[in-house]
């Protein structure tokens, strides 16, 4: 694990929770983009070497809106930028972590990305990082 790359936020309306964290952080959104895999909007904030990345459900049904329905808007994941995510996968699942997904996914910011089920991590998801090349 290089760093924390960004810390994910669920919201119910970008166009509500932007303009809330544009004042917070005293920058402007540098990047939305939709991941259609996922079901999701999303919206990036740089704050000096991390990011912020809001996610907002594009569907009723989508993770995002459950996550909502069940918890409430806040904090969704933490993400960790690696170099090799099939080595850190690999080495992740030896040390006995239940990966959410078995093979690197498109994510959003041109990143692969690969989720550990909270439970075996103190309750926190935990997101996978890697650059596309």
């Amino acid at each position: 694990m290089r760093k924390i790359e960004h810390i994910g936020i669920a919201v119910k309306k970008l166009s509500m929770a932007v303009p809330v964290y544009e004042k917070l952080l005293n920058t402007k959104c540098y990047k939305t983009e939709t991941v259609e895999s996922e079901y999701v909007k999303t919206a990036f904030f740089r704050v000096a070497d991390s990011k912020i990345e809001l996610l907002e459900s594009t569907t009723p049904d989508g993770v995002i809106a459950r996550f909502i329905e069940k918890k409430g808007e806040g904090l969704h994941h933490l993400a960790f930028a690696v170099e090799d995510i099939d080595a850190e996968m690999k080495r992740l699942e030896k040390e006995g972590f239940v990966l959410l997904n078995k093979e690197p996914k498109e994510g959003a910011d041109n990143k692969l990305v690969c989720f550990l089920h909270p439970k075996n991590t103190t309750g926190v998801l935990i997101e996978l990082c890697m650059e596309k090349k």
